[in-house]
């Protein structure tokens, strides 16, 4: 299993939202990365994603979420009406691709990130780099098992 970390603004997907939705998946579209859409490429069914809110008062990791369908092409980039519409792309040409994710949990708290930028064993996780935009991105196991444990702090 991999671990990834996805982020979204809450006013637009929050993870209530797909919590709401836990009767079936939710494609994560919308993804205009190169990096960020191969990341998404390189995902399994079942491997866990944190739910990270940015851009919000505070910003941080509320829950997790997996993945419920293998990348396909992002059915967004083809619509001239759909924000995230892309002309260069085409349903023979697809650039942009997308996951389905389902609901596992949410957090009692937000594991912040300040709170994460307090844990030295966190300095190089790639969220806390200056100048990381990516929306989405791996996790290391041990990065994973380390934000679980701060997910569970009273």
């Amino acid at each position: 299993m991999n671990y990834w970390l996805m982020k979204s603004e809450p006013r637009c997907f929050s993870l209530e939202d797909l919590k709401s939705r836990r009767a079936r998946s939710e494609p994560w579209d919308g993804v205009r990365n190169y990096q960020a859409r191969n990341f998404m490429r390189a995902m399994r069914l079942g491997d866990k994603t944190f739910f990270y809110h940015s851009s919000c008062r505070v910003p941080g990791i509320v829950g997790v979420a997996e993945v419920t369908r293998t990348a396909y092409p992002d059915p967004t980039q083809f619509d001239p009406n759909d924000e995230h519409y892309d002309p260069k792309s085409s349903p023979d040409a697809p650039r942009w691709d997308l996951v389905d994710v389902g609901f596992v949990a949410a957090f009692a708290k937000t594991v912040t990130l300040q709170r994460l930028r307090e844990i030295p064993e966190l300095a190089e996780f790639p969220l806390l780099r200056k100048g990381n935009r990516l929306s989405v991105m791996p996790v290391a196991k041990a990065y994973w098992k380390r934000i679980m444990e701060l997910a569970g702090d009273d």
